[in-house]
């Protein structure tokens, strides 16, 4: 059985998804996890990437895009399957992913804006089916 977490965040608005899923990512590769990024899109990709090199004032979070390099630990993707991730998922997109179900976590990021609030009902229902 996959195990679905939902970070729901108080605070609205991007930046905001962006800070908790470097936290998930910190965490997730402190424990010696794999980890794939599912972007919205590349900009989001592209931000998401220099907040991981900047994220921790005394580290950064080593990661590649999946353009760059799809095999590292953390992989950050927009549109791409991933190629040899099937340990943590942390989709950003407002819709489950295709390939959700290869993943043994999924972390889901809700922020406190009604887009993603729809998001987080809808994938709900979508995961509990």
């Amino acid at each position: 059985m996959k195990r679905v977490d939902f970070y729901v965040v108080s605070e609205a608005g991007e930046e905001a998804r962006l800070t908790v899923a470097a936290r998930l990512v910190d965490k997730a590769l402190s424990r010696g996890h794999r980890v794939f990024i599912n972007a919205q899109n590349e900009q989001q990709a592209r931000q998401l990437d220099q907040l991981l090199w900047t994220f921790r004032h005394e580290s950064f979070i080593p990661h590649a895009l999946a353009c760059d390099d799809a095999n590292a630990a953390v992989v950050v993707g927009w549109g791409q399957e991933p190629v040899n991730h099937d340990d943590v998922l942390i989709n950003l997109e407002y819709n489950a992913p295709v390939f959700f179900s290869r993943f043994m976590r999924v972390a889901e990021v809700v922020t406190q804006d009604e887009k993603s609030l729809d998001a987080l009902r809808a994938a709900w229902r979508f995961y509990r089916d």
